[in-house]
């Protein structure tokens, strides 16, 4: 989603007030994601395929420490 031409980034529920996390947002068929501490740094910029493959790795605790 863009708000006034920009990004609308948003943070997991998760985070609560914690200002260590990663934020997303949505552009057409991409997905940015960027650090919650350091907003003007640099951004990762993704397919919408892959954020989907991602997301389903995470879900199925595929990235998780040994």
């Amino acid at each position: 989603m863009v708000h006034e031409g920009k990004p609308l980034w948003r943070r997991s529920s998760r985070c609560g007030n914690e200002s260590e996390c990663v934020e997303v947002a949505v552009q057409r068929d991409w997905v940015l994601a960027r650090d919650s501490k350091a907003l003007d740094g640099p951004t990762l910029t993704f397919s919408a395929g892959v954020w989907s493959v991602f997301q389903d790795a995470l879900r199925a605790g595929e990235l998780q420490d040994p």
